[in-house]
């Protein structure tokens, strides 16, 4: 496994998961075969959030929030916002969605498996 530098200065950002949000990979799948995913995820411009209720299919998701807040709400624990310096560790298949962000948040997202399934899911009751 070779050894992975990425710096700021050549940062990529590219669409991803959510159309509402950029994603600028840190290497980490190609390092692990897959086996691990890290990624910077910032707002994309002119875009808010579209909340929608979902899952994702993974053993493994830690959010770092890097810069502004995001509020995110979740089937067990309702309603939480997220600021600069919080962190979240989703458990696999938690039924959750993102409320809003604000303009200028950046977060660091890492995962388990780097690819994964994500089903849109109702509402929970």
């Amino acid at each position: 496994m070779p050894t992975q530098v990425n710096h700021a200065a050549d940062a990529k950002f590219d669409g991803g998961l959510r159309a509402f949000f950029e994603y600028r990979s840190l290497g980490v799948p190609e390092a692990t075969a897959g086996k691990m995913g890290a990624h910077v995820i910032r707002g994309a411009a002119g875009e808010g959030a579209k909340p929608e209720w979902h899952v994702h299919e993974l053993d493994f998701q830690f959010v770092y929030v890097l810069k502004g807040w995001v509020e995110f709400e979740y089937e067990d624990i309702g309603f939480v916002r997220l600021e600069a310096g919080s962190t979240v560790f989703q458990p696999p298949l938690i039924c959750h969605r993102e409320v809003r962000h604000s303009d200028d948040v950046e977060m660091l997202e890492v995962t388990s498996p780097a690819e994964f399934v994500t089903r849109v899911v109702p509402a929970p009751v």
